[in-house]
């Protein structure tokens, strides 16, 4: 581990600039709103959302530092702050939440839940998610600096650094930006290639794939090969040992009560989808309470610091030091714990809220450090959401609780704990842009909250309007996670899970625990389809070649070689970012008898092979602008 005494923020601590100000916090505020809109669309489409730090990083150097003619790093870093916050409170609300509108859908006799519940739950949630993240932010930020890499966090700092310091840095970024959003137009805007490559391995009975992407090969490069070997050896494990296991021994059945399709007619995504996502949720559910145990001599060490401050005076610490007070983060806890109990609109028990506040906290845990792992963008949040609907369901189950309203009720605390640990996520990988950059820790979280509040109000609005367009689970909006949440809460409920899958994640972890790897990368490799792990494991080895590639450069040499490649990946994560944002907006615009994306959609003249070449030039730019020059 660094010694964190000599690390020095950019913004040194005795320095003070503009940063919590009216123009940062109402652009941030709009951009929460934005960028919820567009992931929820984007999550319930596809079941997937976009990180969006770093679009709101950019987006927000443009707009003060070129139109209102200011320039303050702090500023930009505080409307990043702000905007992500709505597309992580989107992703935990879209996914779980729709699943009332379906049950809505399906029985008369059930309402769809009215926009003051889905805009309480989201509230409480999202503010739960950030409080809970303030105490441990010495532990996972500052005492772990260059030990966790929070790739997008750093990714995020170097933009903003490189807008700050301009020159050679500030031209690299910018020309990963550039070409990755061109890249990302062309691939998912045009659709002249796909962008997920999929292969059906008949003689293994099983498949291969990878989404030709420019973040995740940016993820992968700015993790490093260790992290990202682990996430690829998750996927190996599901789709070449799991999934050609399950083919052999169960062609013909159906195995899991869940499924109505046989195993042979399945393929290997049906496997992965219905098989093994269970035992992926699994691990991931073992590995978070193996590494919160492991976690737990740090966090009492933090909170007896914080305990220990309560009675100190803030003016002796450094600016860069200072969190919320223990009592307001406390205070905060308590009083969302009794909103969430007494209002009659959230279907919530008092049993209920006892499983938020202890659930919800660990769950804020385990995922700060996921994202210090694998990045915002790769946080299994809803395999989290399925470990707590898995333990919620039975507890209601066991106490009475059953039928619709028991349902209900497990899908409701699923929610505030999928956005427990949505807002902590990103909470955390933002406070990390703020270390490095020199922002002030308390006025980060105020926006936090700020962007929470802002965001909470807008997606029951969003979410309505959504259902009323195309109707959640169908052919426009299949809602995949939400239908997965709603699956596993019926199974519980009726008895119809299949635990077995699940235990033998929990098997799965406990092995890796005892072999004495990481658990945590390996579990979300396996939750993950390995599409997504394969870019990410190709990003660290071309990192991993610049690293140990035996050639006539200093040692002084490569490490710039391998800073050049952070910066340009992280420009790579924003081009990306920005373009799948737009993609999400035009996918929701009118035209015609369709939308503006269906109407500049090509289809797929170029086909995989052109998408594996096309893949290969980007990450062959990566390379040449790791090793140009500067010229003289």
């Amino acid at each position: 581990m660094k010694n964190n005494n000599e690390f020095k923020p950019f913004i040194p601590a005795d320095k003070v600039i503009p940063e919590f100000t009216a123009a940062s916090v109402i652009l941030g505020a709009i951009l929460a709103v934005v960028f919820g809109a567009a992931n929820a669309y984007l999550g319930l489409r596809v079941g997937m959302t976009v990180s969006a730090s770093i679009p709101a990083a950019v987006l927000s150097m443009g707009i003060i530092r070129f139109i209102l003619r200011k320039d303050s790093i702090l500023e930009n870093n505080m409307v990043q702050t702000i905007g992500s916050a709505g597309e992580s409170l989107a992703a935990g609300a879209i996914f779980t939440l729709p699943a009332l509108f379906m049950w809505a859908e399906e029985n008369d006799a059930v309402s769809a839940p009215s926009f003051i519940e889905i805009a309480v739950i989201a509230l409480c949630g999202g503010i739960l998610g950030v409080l809970f993240m303030v105490p441990l932010r010495t532990a996972l930020i500052v005492e772990e600096h260059g030990v966790l890499p929070f790739p997008e966090g750093t990714a995020c700092a170097e933009v903003l650094l490189a807008g700050e310091e301009g020159g050679e840095k500030s031209k690299v970024v910018f020309s990963g930006l550039g070409i990755a959003a061109l890249y990302k137009f062309i691939a998912d805007g045009l659709r002249l290639f796909p962008s997920e490559i999929t292969w059906e391995i008949k003689p293994l009975k099983t498949g291969f794939g990878i989404d030709v992407l420019p973040a995740l090969a940016g993820v992968g490069y700015i993790c490093g090969l260790k992290i990202s070997a682990y996430i690829f050896a998750g996927g190996v494990l599901g789709w070449f040992v799991l999934i050609p296991l399950i083919t052999l021994f169960g062609d013909g059945s159906t195995i899991a009560p869940v499924v109505d399709k046989t195993v042979n007619e399945l393929g290997s995504s049906g496997i992965w989808s219905n098989y093994i996502r269970y035992i992926g949720a699994g691990a991931v559910a073992a590995g978070g309470i193996i590494s919160l145990f492991k976690s737990l001599p740090t966090i009492v060490k933090t909170f007896s610091k914080a305990v220990k401050g309560f009675g100190h005076s803030e003016s002796s610490e450094l600016r860069t030091s200072k969190d919320l007070p223990m009592p307001v983060v406390l205070i905060g806890v308590l009083v969302m714990t009794v909103i969430i109990w007494i209002i009659p609109a959230i279907p919530i028990s008092f049993i209920g809220a006892l499983i938020i506040v202890v659930f919800g906290f660990f769950f804020a845990t385990v995922s700060s450090r996921m994202v210090g792992t694998v990045g915002s963008s790769n946080n299994p949040v809803s395999g989290m959401a399925i470990a707590t609907l898995l333990i919620a369901t039975a507890i209601l189950k066991a106490t009475g609780s059953s039928g619709y309203s028991g349902m209900a009720s497990a899908i409701c605390i699923g929610t505030v704990i999928c956005i427990i640990a949505a807002m902590a996520g990103d909470t955390s990988q933002d406070l990390k842009t703020g270390y490095i950059v020199g922002a002030t820790p308390v006025k980060q979280q105020i926006g936090e909250l700020i962007g929470a509040v802002i965001s909470a109000l807008a997606i029951g609005g969003i979410m309505y309007l959504l259902n009323a367009a195309w109707k959640y689970g169908g052919g426009e909006l299949p809602a995949p996670q939400a239908t997965l949440m709603k699956l596993v809460v019926e199974g519980v409920m009726g008895g119809t899970l299949p635990w077995g899958l699940v235990f033998c994640g929990i098997g799965v972890a406990i092995v890796i625990e005892i072999l004495g790897l990481p658990i945590l990368p390996i579990a979300i490799g396996l939750y993950l389809p390995i599409y997504l792990s394969t870019p990410i494991f190709i990003g660290g080895l071309i990192r991993w070649f610049f690293e140990t590639v035996k050639t006539k450069r200093s040692e002084k040499e490569k490490a710039t070689v391998i800073d050049k490649g952070i910066l340009y990946c992280s420009g790579m994560i924003a081009g990306e970012g920005i373009v799948g944002i737009a993609l999400a907006v035009l996918a929701v615009i009118p035209f015609k008898d369709g939308s503006i994306s269906e109407v500049i959609d090509l289809g797929m003249p170029l086909g995989n092979t052109g998408g594996i070449l096309i893949f290969a030039l980007l990450l062959a730019s990566l390379v040449f602008f790791s090793v140009r020059k500067k010229k003289s």
